[in-house]
């Protein structure tokens, strides 16, 4: 894959933050567009962007990638109006963090059915009929830094985001016989609506130090638009592993080269989280 000019390709979670710039910088190189969203109206306004540039939005439909059967119809529709697609971005996701003492059964269970099992429903039926066509191809699966660090409060996204590195591992082999290629993608910190929904089990995220810690977030991250530039740009070079931030590649690095130094980050970073959560009083003095 060196170019997306020509190319159908799907992009789940395009509704806002990484999808929806995702989609717009495809759309900038030539892709036609399948794009879709559990928000119906955040994805009319993507698709209506895009439009609006002039380039091609097949179809933008409303799906819950959770929900086996709702993606089963969505690539029922699709083959039927355009045949099979060439390339497959798994964009969407959500996220909760959390001690294991805090996390609810719900939380792990919402972080399988949406970051893992999602992204599987949208491979069980959409690659498929992608190795039938024998065009080739592309597999985009976003996974995270928590799908390759040890990152605090993580363990139940990371249980999803790891998983989902694993299938993406496997597929990159079984896939190449096929001209499929596979990219990995493991973003950092990237200023989407994620940050302001995202669920700190046990952390008033209006206490003045959740709010700082927030902002000093939002500060380090990157943008959505240049994430997907990033991502984008990975595919048509044919990457499996792409970064969209500098920080994640060299902690990885640090990870397999030097695994001594990246133990004591990881503990450094749970220490500094640990205190956070035994001194609650002193958002109450702020």
């Amino acid at each position: 894959m060196t170019s997306l000019s020509g190319k159908t390709c799907l992009i789940t979670g395009a509704a806002s933050g990484l999808g929806r710039s995702t989609a717009l910088v495809a759309a900038a190189r030539g892709a036609a567009l399948v794009l879709t969203d559990i928000d119906a109206g955040g994805l009319a306004e993507t698709a209506g962007a895009i439009r609006a540039t002039g380039a091609t939005v097949v179809l933008a439909e409303p799906v819950d990638v959770a929900d086996h059967a709702d993606v089963l119809r969505l690539a029922e529709r699709v083959h039927a109006e355009v045949g099979s697609v060439d390339v497959v971005m798994n964009v969407a996701g959500v996220s909760a963090w959390g001690t294991v003492d805090r996390l609810a059964h719900r939380h792990w269970r919402r972080m399988v059915d949406v970051n893992l099992m999602g992204p599987i429903h949208v491979i069980e039926a959409f690659v498929p009929p992608m190795i039938d066509a024998g065009r080739g191809g592309h597999l985009v699966n976003v996974s995270s830094a928590a799908g390759l660090f040890g990152l605090p409060w993580h363990a139940a996204y990371s249980a999803s985001k790891f998983g989902l590195r694993g299938v993406s591992e496997v597929l990159r082999f079984d896939l190449r016989r096929h001209r499929i290629g596979v990219s990995l993608v493991c973003p950092g910190g990237i200023d989407t609506p994620l940050v302001n929904s995202v669920d700190i089990v046990g952390v008033d995220r209006e206490a003045p130090r959740a709010r700082r810690a927030i902002a000093l977030f939002r500060k380090r991250a990157v943008s959505p638009d240049q994430a997907a530039r990033a991502l984008v740009r990975g595919v048509e070079r044919d990457k499996y592993l792409i970064f969209t931030s500098g920080d994640v590649r060299l902690v990885h690095l640090v990870q397999r080269h030097v695994p001594g130094v990246y133990n004591l980050i990881m503990r450094a970073l749970n220490a500094a989280m640990t205190r956070y959560l035994d001194e609650p009083e002193k958002d109450a003095r702020a």
